[in-house]
């Protein structure tokens, strides 16, 4: 299926001086059924010129059609490399970006019947774990919330998960310290 966006004006004029070419030399030809008058050497030149046309225009589209994909569906945010080396400034970029522990897992302990935190520390190799006593800072939260939150990882209530994070963060630096 050829493409409509060949005639452009530059173009059309270029198939006009090509016609005008041909207009006074023999071999001109009428179509009895539909009356039209073509040029056999003409109409294959401009032909080519066309299907040319053509081609380049779909290879542009193409083109723009790539980069609007590419622009939509990536995202830039790598700025190291996903196999190979480390350099020292990507690694360093790397490592700033990770958080300084995971939060696992909430928790009652069957001693004590409070409730904690199961805490990973990223920066370990061996996949170190520390337990942090969150206290009495879950009190406030409803006993189905708080059930929800240590048997499926619910979200809590956002002052209490701050207040979560901000102990979780004091052990681990206490424990790195």
């Amino acid at each position: 299926m050829a493409s409509l966006k060949w005639p452009t004006p530059q173009r059309l004029a270029y198939i006009a001086n090509l016609m005008r070419s041909y207009i006074g030399q023999s071999g001109w030809k009428i179509d009895v059924d539909t009356g039209e008058v073509y040029h056999p050497i003409f109409e294959a030149k401009a032909g080519e010129v066309i299907t040319d046309w053509v081609k380049d225009d779909n290879a542009e589209s193409l083109a723009l059609w790539r980069k609007e994909q590419k622009a939509i569906h990536g995202l830039g945010e790598r700025s190291y490399p996903l196999r190979g080396q480390f350099s020292a400034i990507a690694k360093e970029v790397y490592l700033s970006s990770q958080p300084q522990f995971y939060l696992m897992a909430l928790g009652v302990s069957g001693l004590t019947f409070k409730p904690f935190a199961k805490v990973r520390i990223a920066s370990s190799f061996m996949g170190l774990h520390v337990y942090v006593d969150l206290g009495d800072k879950l009190k406030s939260v409803s006993k189905h919330k708080r059930r929800k939150a240590i048997r499926y990882g619910k979200a809590l209530p956002k002052d209490v998960q701050e207040h979560i994070d901000k102990l979780c963060r004091q052990a681990v630096r206490h424990y790195l310290g």
